[in-house]
């Protein structure tokens, strides 16, 4: 006889689980009394339940299995609910487990009540409530196989407190294995067929599902039929981005030069993509419902497919099982090589060309000497900012999964994502990029970094305001300054209040040494980045970008 809190821990011992990321609360006191006993699956203290969630997302992508994620009910839930919104819209495998109110209080919105299958009805692909302990083992089963199969993405139990803490004899279900559709061989043939006639191909990956071997089958595939590989929104992790094939990423701040390619394109090819707004610039290089170029979609998740595009061809397939069949196609490249060639040599000027900016920190060189002192394996982790589009721009990813970042677009992820990857990862180097705005939404997981010993270096990059917000505030309403203006802390002291070690730079040449001093500190590090506001992107400061908006206005 167990308890359900046992039984629920034992559960996802089976299921391999190694790391589960938390705030104690007392809704679930059942399962951390049986984490006391099971030290081979760690449980990460977090100080807030969107960092936690965030942290399980991160470990989601990083090793394809389900971040594990528990929280208390009501405020805990609705913390954590930034992080399943990420998991969600990046495809990414995660269970998070919610304590509940006792099940004789149900209905009566006890202390913190929430019906869980209401709030993340359309948030997560299930959610449940485990009412009875005999049958957690099947919903632990069932959460699994539905956090992996098809298109990957969160799953949410909810826990009501005294089925915690009830006995019973429920049996072990074996380890889930991860069911994955595959290709059929008329639509490879079709394929084949229409790759071999274009003239113009482009391939567009991203999405979940992939891992190290299908990013080596998918150079494989590009060589063998000559093929230009972009990369969707926050997807360039998937492909060198040393390899000859690649030509850049389509999303914010695209290159003109390779959006004017997605346009003329006369095949596109999207590989786990699910084409969203960011990376078709709100579907304009690729027009719905019909494109104008021919349409390839390969996506897990068949109701993906014609949800956005009408695709001329729809292949319901996962990205491991796809690459391997396509790596090993007949090829038959068509005559395309200036296509080829041309793309990237855009990309590589696109890449290497930093303009003057405001100021006297320079973010592109600043980049551009991590691009080249940084291993291939390190971790590049950020939230949401203009802060980022310099690393979108110049840096260059060369592993699978070393770019961690969410395409929702949500702020706060950089610094629990980077703590999360240094705990996972312990031998690699973990870099946090955020925004002053960005870092203060969850910053206070480096005190997680602290107590586990995580040294990850976090670049908080300050310019005193929401920038991204400002940007576009100075866009649609020139010099009208509202809401968007920041008073910060000393970045640098805050993080030696917590005993890391905490750098400030204000010129650009100083930035290597202070980056050096993060790297052999044997400690957590924060490197503060003082920005002039002006230099908002790579290429127009925040005065041309107010000057063309009231220019427009004025005509």
């Amino acid at each position: 006889m167990r308890t359900g809190g046992q039984i629920l821990v034992d559960a996802l011992r089976t299921q391999g689980a190694d790391l589960a990321f938390g705030v104690p609360g007392e809704s679930y006191l059942a399962v951390l009394d049986a984490l006391h006993d099971t030290p081979d699956l760690r449980f990460i203290i977090c100080r807030q339940e969107g960092g936690a969630a965030m942290m399980a997302d991160a470990y989601g992508k990083m090793t394809g299995r389900p971040g594990i994620c528990f929280v208390t009910r009501g405020p805990g839930a609705t913390n954590a609910s930034a992080g399943v919104h990420i998991a969600q819209q990046d495809s990414t495998p995660m269970i998070l487990f919610i304590g509940q109110v006792a099940r004789d209080q149900v209905d009566r919105e006890a202390f913190q009540e929430i019906d869980y299958r209401r709030m993340f009805g359309q948030l997560a692909k299930w959610v449940a409530q485990i009412d009875d302990a005999a049958r957690i083992p099947e919903y632990i089963s069932r959460a699994y196989h539905t956090a992996t199969t098809g298109r990957p993405g969160p799953v949410v139990l909810a826990l009501p407190e005294d089925m915690l803490r009830d006995l019973t004899d429920a049996a072990d279900v074996s380890p889930h294995v991860p069911i994955e559709p595959s290709p059929d061989m008329a639509d490879l043939e079709r394929m084949e067929t229409m790759l071999a006639a274009a003239k113009r191909p482009l391939v567009i990956v991203g999405g979940g599902g992939w891992d190290a071997e299908s990013c080596a089958d998918l150079r494989r595939f590009a060589e063998s039929w000559n093929l230009p590989i972009s990369a969707s929104f926050r997807a360039q992790d998937r492909m060198n981005n040393d390899h000859a094939h690649y030509v850049g990423d389509v999303g914010i701040g695209i290159n003109p030069r390779l959006a004017e390619r997605v346009r003329e394109a006369d095949v596109i090819v999207a590989l786990g993509a699910r084409l969203g707004e960011m990376t078709t610039s709100n579907y304009t290089l690729i027009a719905p419902p019909e494109p104008g170029q021919a349409l390839i979609h390969v996506h897990p998740g068949a109701e993906e497919l014609g949800r956005v595009y009408r695709p001329t061809l729809g292949i319901n397939a996962g990205m491991k099982s796809f690459l391997k069949a396509a790596a090993g196609m007949n090829a038959r490249p068509g005559n395309h090589t200036d296509w080829v060639t041309g793309a990237r040599a855009d990309y590589e000027q696109w890449n290497d060309e930093v303009a003057p900016v405001p100021g006297d920190v320079h973010m592109g060189e600043i980049v551009l000497w991590l691009r080249e002192n940084l291993g291939s394996d390190a971790f590049i982790c950020n939230g949401a900012g203009n802060f980022s589009s310099w690393f979108h721009r110049f840096y260059r990813y060369r592993d699978y999964r070393t770019q961690l970042a969410p395409t929702s677009g949500s702020m706060g992820y950089g610094a629990p994502a980077c703590v999360a990857a240094k705990i996972t990862f312990p031998d690699r180097e973990a870099i946090a990029i955020a925004g002053d705005g960005d870092f203060l939404m969850h910053g206070q997981e480096f005190a997680t970094a602290m107590q586990y010993g995580a040294n990850v270096i976090i670049i908080v990059v300050n310019n005193g305001m929401y920038g991204t917000i400002r940007m576009h505030q100075e866009r649609e309403y020139p010099d009208r300054i509202s809401g968007t203006e920041l008073s910060n802390p000393d970045f640098a002291a805050l993080a030696r209040s917590y005993g890391g070690h905490g750098e400030t730079v204000e010129r650009t040449a100083d930035f290597a040494a202070a980056f050096e001093r993060a790297r052999q500190a044997g400690k957590p590090a924060l490197i503060e980045v003082k920005v002039d506001p002006e230099a908002i992107t790579p290429t127009m400061s925040l005065s041309a970008i107010r000057a063309t908006a009231l220019a427009k206005k004025s005509d």
